[in-house]
């Protein structure tokens, strides 16, 4: 995986741990130089291509959550990358609501799955 990819995939797994211990985090704009150095901007509303461009930064990410999804958009060279990941809750919820309402006498109803020959 490349070194783009394999970032956006740990910010996600940070921005999710927070999230899975209660923590609130707050948007955040993660810069990376082709040295190596990091700055980090919390709740900026500049677009990710023109922060990268004005810092001259090699890679940009954006952390960004919604009452139910957890994002990581980003930029780097000629590449783009967009993650995301639906809150425990949230995944928790479409589960239960997908899952169907077994009822017992529809069970006992149902054809027994023995061959005639074997019952």
């Amino acid at each position: 995986m490349s070194r783009f990819l394999d970032n956006a995939m740990q910010i996600l797994d940070a921005a999710e741990s927070a999230v899975a211990s209660g923590h609130t985090p707050t948007d955040m704009t993660i810069l990376i130089t082709a040295e190596g150095g990091i700055r980090m901007l919390a709740d900026c509303d500049w677009p990710l291509d023109s922060l990268q461009s004005h810092h001259g930064a090699k890679m940009a990410y954006r952390v960004s959550q919604s009452e139910s999804v957890v994002r990581v958009e980003g930029r780097g060279d000629s590449r783009t990358c967009v993650f995301e990941t639906v809150k425990p809750e949230r995944a928790a919820r479409l589960l239960l609501n997908r899952m169907p309402n077994w009822t017992a006498p529809a069970l006992l109803s149902a054809a027994p799955l023995l061959p005639a020959a074997q019952r």
